[in-house]
């Protein structure tokens, strides 16, 4: 006994503390990699919106030429 608990109380009690921060070191990473996908997601789509603004805009030079 350790402080009045039976030894395999406090081993639970460390796995359940243990669990915890796995589980929010999961959840810190699974943001993470969400953010990086957003972020090429956004890069993909400015990069599409510029291909037309620039097909746009050639479209207009020919037709005043």
């Amino acid at each position: 006994m350790i402080l009045g608990m039976p030894w395999w109380v406090l081993v639970m009690l460390v796995f359940i503390v243990f669990s915890g921060y796995m589980a929010y070191r999961a959840m810190r990473a699974e943001k993470q990699l969400e953010l990086h996908y957003i972020e090429r997601d956004g890069q993909v789509y400015m990069k599409r919106i510029a291909e037309e603004r620039e097909q746009r805009d050639k479209h207009k030079e020919q037709i005043t030429n």
